[in-house]
């Protein structure tokens, strides 16, 4: 059944069939209406199907001059502390976006459905098979799955679906009007977001940024008007860069920045401190202006510190004890 949406002064309306859709249209015909198979929204008045009694459709403007859809307007709740969640809250009609196996917890009028693309269209998929390809490969080329799951309010009143954060940390909340529509991110560190927002990917354009900034050559780029959710490890830090500012940072930290941010690298130090100072080869560099989100413990370091303590790499059970290993034999853990 196809499904359509209508666009009344800004405000969305959908998904309804097409008995709804003309049904709406009688009250109001000065609007915009999409469903699947268009590649842009077009005035109501120039679809035939939504105009039975006329039987004629008047030509459509330019695309240039039909609105975009807008991501979904959500409200949210963040709770915890250091294992958080956020609780979205959903208008009827409206959605949210989040990766795969993020969900904690949904009310049963809250239609989950897996997508193919970042599903920043009306239908998840844009104008055709290409642009879900195109969708669905820039998520692949950031490590991510090939999918998105999309949480749509399907019933009345309020609804409420829940994501939880994948490691201990803090979940950050961007409206990305409030960073010029666009914002930089860590390929794993994007949660969820509002319906509407394109999940794409930025390229460094320096190869020795790309090759050891941390991030590697591609990161996320979350683009649109809509709320987006971040996850950081450990305390999170946000700081406002002046023009010319230049901040260095240990590459694993940096969670987000604006576009504006330049990032570059460079060596820490001589070779004895690079080798030897527990920092690496090389300092991430950020250049102002721009905002930008540091976190204090990267997965990589977390990771780390645990196979380093883990018994099959040589790591002891009985930190405490001055009897080690022996210790663990008398108190019973005597797991090997």
């Amino acid at each position: 059944m196809t499904q359509w949406y209508l666009s009344f002064d800004g405000k969305q309306a959908g998904p309804m069939d097409l008995s709804q859709a003309i049904g709406q249209v009688r009250q109001n015909p000065n609007g915009f209406a999409w469903r699947d198979g268009f590649a842009e929204w077009q005035p109501i008045a120039s679809i035939a199907e939504l105009n039975p009694a006329s039987g004629v459709s008047v030509p459509a403007p330019p695309p240039a001059a039909f609105p975009r859809a807008g991501a979904d307007e959500i409200d949210f709740k963040i709770f915890g502390a250091e294992m958080q969640f956020v609780e979205v809250e959903l208008d009827p009609g409206e959605s949210a976006v989040a990766e795969a196996g993020a969900m904690m917890y949904k009310d049963s009028a809250i239609d989950m459905q897996s997508v193919f693309g970042d599903a920043s269209t009306p239908s998840g998929g844009g104008g055709g098979f290409m642009d879900k390809l195109m969708g669905a490969g820039k998520r692949l080329l950031t490590g991510e799955s090939l999918f998105i799951t999309v949480f749509t309010h399907t019933g009345q009143g309020k609804g409420h679906v829940a994501f939880g954060a994948p490691y201990p940390g803090n979940i950050i909340p961007v409206p990305l009007t409030s960073v010029n529509g666009c914002l930089i991110c860590q390929k794993d560190s994007f949660l969820c977001a509002a319906k509407g927002v394109s999940i794409g990917i930025f390229l460094q354009k320096k190869i020795l940024t790309g090759l050891f900034g941390g991030e590697g050559f591609i990161m996320q780029k979350l683009e649109g008007d809509g709320m987006v959710f971040v996850h950081a490890g450990g305390t999170v830090v946000e700081r406002q860069l002046k023009s010319g500012e230049v901040l260095d940072v240990d590459t694993g930290c940096i969670v987000a920045l604006e576009k504006t941010v330049n990032f570059d690298i460079r060596q820490a130090g001589n070779i004895k401190t690079a080798l030897f100072g527990g920092e690496g080869l090389f300092f991430a560099t950020l250049h102002g202006p721009g905002k930008i989100w540091l976190q204090s413990l990267p997965f990589s370091r977390l990771a780390g510190r645990m196979l380093q303590a883990a018994p099959q790499r040589g790591g002891s059970r009985g930190e405490g004890s001055l009897l080690g290993s022996l210790g663990g034999l008398i108190d019973g853990d005597n797991r090997f």
